[in-house]
């Protein structure tokens, strides 16, 4: 959104005000997608620090070099260079996907992630797809042509915003779990609908289009989408699956899904705090300018859109709307033990995704980018709920327990929170 001069009838102050507050981005679950060639934005303008930018240069630097592997391509190389698990391999075989003519039940895509990159593979693919998290634009994605070269190169592909820019991404560029109803072949039926998939979703809606591994236990009682197809309007279970053999491990861990699910969501809602704050202190500042008042002045509809982001922002980081797990869940791949690296990343896995509900992201590049105003507004909300001012009744799910932990946590690991 561009500013023009001024006319030769300048509006009022009391008409600016109610022209920023016409303007403000909807609500953080709206459909509004962010302008992201305004200033305060510059999706393609800024200079990009995400891994796959930082790999980039060390391969054209001759640091690293990526070994090519007669099945699978750069894929083993790639994930190796970026720390990405193999354990955290997931299953997707609906065609949901720029790649959909190779994906089928039989030939499902791969997708591995860590906290700031997702790789995606598919069988017989020209491409290995990259997703990863720029702090200050949020997620650009690339690919990297599956031809054995010296020194190859990922290729940045803004035309992946087609689908990774919308509502279901917060309006930002995002990435996406999406549960479907699966034909045969794999295709969507859409006229039954799709689901968007976070920590939040009810387990009876999630995994369609997915495969799902867990370890059979007396207590499990998950009832899902996963491991089946739409036949005559009934979803049944998949007559047959896929040949492991040609993955890298033959699980689609259901806690890796879990984990995934949360991460998304969460990657696109800081994403989507970052840029309204500042599309909002920008446009605040261009108010200030023309009526000669203090460039840091803010109004109170700019006050209110920080708080209202703030209060989103933390109920996603506390889990305050997480579905409860319907019995304990236990994957196969081992993710469980190789995420379980530092105190926010052991899991329940009995009624909840995490022990402590403190988001594991709250330890991410881009949660450290937030503009100053969101994490002085996020800083008063956290100490708001984790020292009882809230009363709400929402929040009394927060064992006193738990929120003295998390209070403790990050006054000692985020004191840039002030709390």
């Amino acid at each position: 959104m561009s500013h023009k001069p001024l006319s030769h009838k300048p509006l009022s102050h009391k008409l600016w005000v109610a022209l920023l507050a016409s303007i403000a981005l909807a609500g953080l679950g709206g459909s509004f997608l962010v302008p992201l060639e305004h200033e305060a934005i510059g999706y393609n303008r800024r200079e990009t620090h995400d891994p796959i930018a930082q790999l980039n240069q060390r391969i054209a630097q001759g640091e690293i070099k990526l070994k090519f592997d007669r099945r699978h391509g750069y894929l083993p190389a790639v994930l190796d260079a970026l720390k990405v698990p193999r354990e955290s391999q997931v299953l997707v075989f609906s065609k949901t996907s720029f790649q959909a003519p190779r994906i089928a039940p039989h030939t499902p895509r791969a997708l591995y992630f860590n906290d700031t990159a997702s790789i995606g593979w598919v069988q017989g693919g020209d491409v290995v797809e990259a997703a990863a998290v720029d702090p200050d634009i949020g997620v650009v994605f690339y690919t990297l042509d599956q031809d054995a070269v010296d020194r190859p190169r990922f290729v940045r592909r803004d035309m992946c915003l087609q689908c990774h820019q919308s509502s279901a991404t917060l309006g930002v560029p995002g990435l996406v779990v999406r549960s479907v109803y699966p034909e045969p072949t794999g295709m969507p039926a859409f006229e039954q609908g799709t689901y968007i998939s976070d920590h939040r979703s009810p387990i009876g809606q999630r995994w369609g289009g997915w495969y799902v591994h867990e370890k059979s236990t007396e207590k499990s009682t998950h009832k899902h989408l996963g491991n089946a197809v739409l036949r005559g309007g009934v979803m049944t279970p998949l007559q047959s699956g896929f040949d492991p053999s040609q993955y890298l491990t033959p699980y689609s861990d259901v806690a890796a899904l879990l984990v995934l699910e949360h991460q998304t969501h969460m990657t696109n809602l800081i994403t989507r705090v970052n840029f309204e704050i500042r599309y909002m202190l920008f446009q605040q500042s261009a108010m200030n300018k023309a009526f000669g008042e203090p460039l840091d002045r803010r109004s109170e509809t700019t006050e209110r859109v920080i708080r209202k982001a703030a209060e989103e922002l933390v109920d996603y980081l506390l889990f305050i709307d997480e579905a409860p797990l319907e019995g304990p869940v236990e994957g196969m791949s081992g993710f469980a033990a190789k995420f379980a690296s530092a105190p926010l990343r052991q899991l329940d896995l009995k009624t909840r995704l995490q022990k402590l509900p403190l988001s594991f992201m709250v330890e991410t590049p881009a949660f450290d980018a937030l503009p100053e105003a969101a994490r002085v507004a996020v800083g008063r909300r956290l100490s708001e709920i984790l020292t009882g001012r809230e009363t709400g009744v929402r929040y009394a799910k927060l064992s006193a327990q738990d929120r003295q932990a998390i209070l403790a946590y990050l006054k000692q690991h985020k004191p840039q929170l002030g709390l």
